[in-house]
């Protein structure tokens, strides 16, 4: 009785009914998404050209995305990483690259996730939903995120052009042969979206295109504040007679977390959360900058986790155990201590051999921490100590294995690469200084961290 979610939703029921372990589907307005809350599995829309479109019936060309089905998020990153790579024949192909919004990646604790405003959070009127979501919220913060509400309408605002602005007159130019052949046999709703393409001009084209660039400036600022964004991936669900009887109204209702990603050039990923009283099921959205794919599989993926739900529509449960989620290559940990943490003046030297932080920690309390002579400015230098040592802030990041070297000849004396131990016992490479480079240096184990220190230095200043 009730709509299983939009274009591509065939693929998607393939999927729950547990007749493959994936398929794939098509993403403008939210075709890769909405299907897989509809039917309980994850769905993954990936940053616009990543995946190949060569051979896809385009709907809006410039925006569509190859979208991947999967029961569990460590099938559908498989396939992202198999068929991730660069078609040279895809006009609108792009290749692998760092993200160009926000300044770091996705930490696995301590990472900040928007929410909309309440005022903003919409539910057409489904009773059981606002629930769900914010038992999503509970559990990412129960994952070690910050939850951070947010200005959501240039984002609302946005999802408006995908059908009223005009990018509706692209979708007439990918079937306009058919149209003028045949018009009567589009389908009636069909028919009427495409056709309102006929009033757009050239003129406005480039108001709808002056408008998102605005759009998209006033978005971007959001990445300074959050790491990721969290919405339900439909507010409700509706039955088949429903749709029919208003069907303009209600797609958009279907469509209004969904809409602006594309524009927007975001990358999103669609976890199942719960299911409603009357057994329909419900899902969320994670969706960050463009290129942070890998990062929102793997928070997907433990947000799935963590509510042992069953898989589709079959009898299987998840599991509560972490599995492993493919690694995009041979990678090697690096801790820092100082001026290469996310923010700070050395940190490009991490960023720009596409490093990516993992998390913010601390070293085991047996370190002694100090600003070292030279400069301006001053360098810190971590030191283990058998006694009398403090925890000391810090921030790990994976690097490609083959940009380590290079990474290691910046490094000056008398700093150098060792094992330091985390607050958790585990040892991963990091910054250590030489034992004679701390003689009348200045320590500051009692700050903690080298961030505060100079927050320290400032007010001693000031």
């Amino acid at each position: 009785e009730y709509v299983s979610g939009g274009s591509s939703a065939g693929s998607a029921i393939a999927v729950a009914q547990g007749l493959v372990s994936f398929s794939l589907g098509t993403d403008t307005a939210g075709s890769g998404r909405v299907p897989a809350a509809f039917n309980n599995i994850v769905g993954v829309k990936p940053t616009r050209g990543l995946l190949s479109a060569s051979g896809v019936v385009p709907a809006c060309r410039s925006l569509d995305c190859v979208s991947i089905f999967a029961m569990e998020m460590a099938d559908a990153a498989v396939v992202w990483e198999v068929s991730a790579q660069f078609d040279q024949t895809d006009a609108y192909a792009r290749p692998t690259q760092r993200p160009t919004l926000g300044t770091r990646a996705i930490p696995s604790q301590g990472f900040r996730f928007g929410i909309p405003r309440p005022e903003q959070l919409a539910f057409f009127d489904n009773v059981d939903t606002p629930h769900l979501f914010n038992s999503s919220v509970v559990r990412l913060e129960a994952l070690g995120g910050i939850a951070v509400e947010l200005d959501f309408t240039p984002f609302l605002e946005c999802a408006r052009l995908l059908y009223e602005g005009p990018w509706v007159a692209e979708r007439y130019a990918a079937i306009e042969a058919f149209i003028k052949r045949d018009t009567q046999a589009l389908f009636p709703v069909t028919r009427e979206i495409i056709t309102s393409a006929l009033e757009k001009t050239a003129v406005s084209t480039f108001q709808g295109m002056y408008r998102l660039q605005e759009l998209l400036r006033r978005s971007e600022s959001v990445w300074q504040d959050v790491d990721v964004i969290l919405t339900p991936t439909a507010g409700t669900i509706y039955k088949v007679a429903e749709v029919e009887a208003n069907p303009i109204q209600l797609n958009s209702n279907l469509g209004y977390y969904t809409n602006f990603m594309n524009l927007l050039d975001l990358a999103a990923v669609a976890v199942p959360a719960g299911f409603q009283r009357d057994g329909l099921p419900f899902g969320v959205t994670l969706f960050a900058p463009a290129f942070l794919d890998r990062e929102l599989m793997r928070l997907g993926e433990r947000l799935h986790r963590s509510q042992r739900l069953p898989l589709g529509a079959t009898q299987l449960c998840i599991s509560d155990t972490e599995i492993s989620m493919p690694s995009p290559g041979d990678e090697v940990l690096v801790a820092v201590c100082g001026a290469h943490m996310s923010g700070l003046p050395l940190n490009h030297q991490l960023t720009r051999r596409e490093a990516r932080l993992i998390s913010r920690t601390h070293t085991s309390p047996h370190y002694r921490f100090y600003a070292l002579p030279g400069g301006p400015p001053k360098r810190p230098g971590l030191l283990r100590v058998v006694a009398g040592g403090a925890a000391i802030a810090l921030e790990v990041w994976s690097m490609p294995s083959r940009r380590l070297g290079e990474f290691i000849q910046d490094i000056p004396a008398p700093l150098g690469i060792g094992s330091i131990e985390l607050a958790d016992g585990s040892r991963v490479p990091g910054f250590l200084c030489e034992a004679y480079a701390v003689e009348g240096a200045e320590e500051i184990t009692y700050l903690g961290s080298w961030r505060d220190y100079l927050t320290h230095q400032t007010t001693v200043l000031d």
